[in-house]
């Protein structure tokens, strides 16, 4: 998909039908037809277009001086259901690189994007304010600002998300909680990787050496700085305290476990205790006391049992394991 905003004389951003002088170009998982009109058409860089395609590309800033061209990517937040077959979906978060490419020549400003994201649909749908598609330095900020924004909100549900899930697991301790947090630790991770590039990435557009910075987007700047820098500690707090959670509940179940081993083998050596009474008198051997009345009637295994279970509850009460 491919559409092209451009902010007119009013200060109002619109859709316009073809790329023109001073537009935003927004492309999201574009087809081979795209790629190739962006390459050819556009004029981007044939190595930008499949670096901006590549899930796994990480934050970072490139120039090509020969085509006057710069390249930024960055990693914004995604939410996702995880389905997994052994318990319902649970929710988990991840990282997926978004481009912006610079085109100064033809005064042209492109985003590329592999999937559909709140990000550049706020930016499309005018819910940012100041944006500016002839202001590509201010345009670029606004985005980076909106995307640390949407690490933070992000962050704040899975702080929300883990405090429920450790509610219900103090009531019931069951597989879909465990996995839940274990998705939430994974988010985490990749949180605090893609915001430590964004971090790396930014500090070098700070220098200005490969996108000219503007006085007026000093206070900008400083604001995207100070959102990333707040996620990133944020996030490290957050893993944290889930790391600490989930080696907690290790051992609490780890515990439990153990309780449950010793009460099944307490109680399998004390009722073994009249199996073996009554296999002696079952052999056919003479033994003492076989012949009294009292082994031939129903008193001896009810008694026998009677002892078992009263010395079974005396070493429970003993040891403590009602509790």
């Amino acid at each position: 998909m491919i559409e092209c905003f451009k902010t007119g004389a009013d200060g109002a951003t619109k859709r316009i039908a073809e790329p023109e002088a001073g537009c935003w170009i927004n492309v999201v998982a574009p087809t081979h037809e795209e790629r190739d009109w962006l390459e050819d058409e556009v004029g981007v860089l044939p190595e930008f277009v499949r670096a901006a395609l590549d899930e796994e590309e990480t934050s970072h800033i490139d120039y090509d001086e020969d085509v006057n061209q710069t390249f930024v990517i960055v990693d914004y937040p995604s939410a996702e259901d995880v389905e997994d077959m052994s318990s319902p979906s649970t929710l988990q978060y991840t990282t997926l690189p978004l481009s912006v490419i610079f085109l100064p020549e033809k005064d042209l400003l492109v985003t590329v994007s592999l999937y559909e994201n709140l990000v550049i649909e706020d930016m499309a749908r005018g819910r940012v304010r100041q944006v500016d598609t002839r202001l590509r330095t201010r345009f670029l900020l606004l985005l980076l600002l909106r995307v640390s924004q949407r690490y933070l909100i992000y962050l704040r549900r899975i702080d929300r998300l883990s405090t429920k899930t450790e509610r219900r697991m103090h009531a019931s301790m069951r597989n879909e909680e465990l996995l839940q947090l274990l998705s939430l630790e994974k988010s985490l991770v990749y949180f605090s990787s893609s915001l430590k590039s964004d971090e790396v990435t930014l500090n070098k557009i700070m220098h200005g050496r490969l996108i000219r910075l503007y006085e007026e987007d000093q206070d900008l700047l400083e604001d995207v700085l100070i959102e990333i820098r707040q996620a990133i500690e944020m996030t490290d707090i957050y893993s944290n305290t889930l790391s600490g959670t989930m080696d907690a509940y290790a051992s609490i179940i780890s515990n439990n476990l153990n309780i449950v081993m010793k009460v099944l083998t307490v109680l399998t050596i004390v009722m073994a205790i009249p199996n073996i009474i009554f296999g002696f008198y079952g052999m056919n051997v003479d033994l003492p006391f076989q012949d009294l009345p009292f082994f031939n009637n129903w008193m001896a295994p009810t008694l026998i049992t009677v002892v078992a279970c009263l010395v079974t509850a005396w070493i429970f009460k003993k040891k403590g394991m009602w509790r």
